[in-house]
């Protein structure tokens, strides 16, 4: 008899909005999905809620720290001995003010997470995600952080928070380059207007319809593409 391993992935900041969207619809896609939280008991409440949608299983992850993304990474290998996705999703803000108004200390705050987590966590994943057949790695972005494409989006406040966006866009960049003879692809996602807490739930779409070009770039092709930005309607400038 055939044991069918089931694929795992990860999802950072996935206790509500958007993260917990992506990792709903991966359990609806056969995941054993890890539901990253910085706060453990949020996680876990989370997790339980996303039961009906498969396996989902709570996991301490702040990206802020390097002791707990260590030990998360420690614990997957561990408990799971493999990771086929990433998705980087966790993210802040600094509010909306003009780039006047703001401050290196808010930019640093803001890059904190938006960059230097996307890049620690990465890290410490990258191993298990070597070792699985087809690694995705997926990094939630916006366009807000485009300085090409077109649109109402471009240029909006804030600019720690859109620049943030701008360099995750290029550290996918480089990643996909670095691994582009391997089988890992690394792209990234923009999600679109969503209405969530982290814009007072302003937005014109559902965390649902934000999460589908996250979950489907999760699941690409082995001729999928790689170091690319995407939204529902294709690939964007940046």
């Amino acid at each position: 008899m055939t044991t069918v391993v089931k694929r795992v992935a990860l999802v950072t900041g996935a206790n509500k909005g958007i993260g917990r969207a992506i990792a709903r619809g991966l359990a609806q896609q056969g995941f054993v999905v890890l539901l990253g939280s910085r706060d453990a008991g949020r996680g876990a409440a989370a997790a339980r809620a996303l039961q009906a949608a498969g396996d989902v299983r709570p996991i301490q992850l702040d990206v802020t720290d390097d002791h707990s993304v260590r030990t998360a990474a420690e614990t997957v290998r561990r408990d799971l001995r493999r990771l086929d996705v990433l998705v980087n999703n966790a993210g802040t803000n600094a509010g909306h003010r003009k780039p006047s108004q703001e401050s290196p200390g808010d930019l640093r705050q803001v890059y904190e997470t938006n960059v230097f987590g996307v890049v620690r966590v990465t890290h410490a994943f990258l191993p298990l995600l070597r070792e699985a057949p087809a690694g995705r790695i997926v990094k939630v972005t916006s366009k807000r952080g485009s300085i090409g494409e077109k649109g109402a989006w471009v240029g909006q406040p804030s600019m720690a928070y859109s620049s943030s966006k701008t360099a995750l866009n290029a550290v996918t960049v480089h990643y996909a380059r670095e691994l582009a003879d391997t089988p890992i692809k690394v792209n990234g996602a923009a999600p679109g207007h969503v209405a969530t807490a982290f814009n007072n739930f302003r937005g014109s779409r559902t965390p649902e319809q934000g999460a589908a070009i996250a979950i489907r770039l999760a699941q690409l092709d082995d001729d999928g593409p790689t170091g690319g930005v995407f939204d529902d309607d294709g690939q964007l400038a940046w």
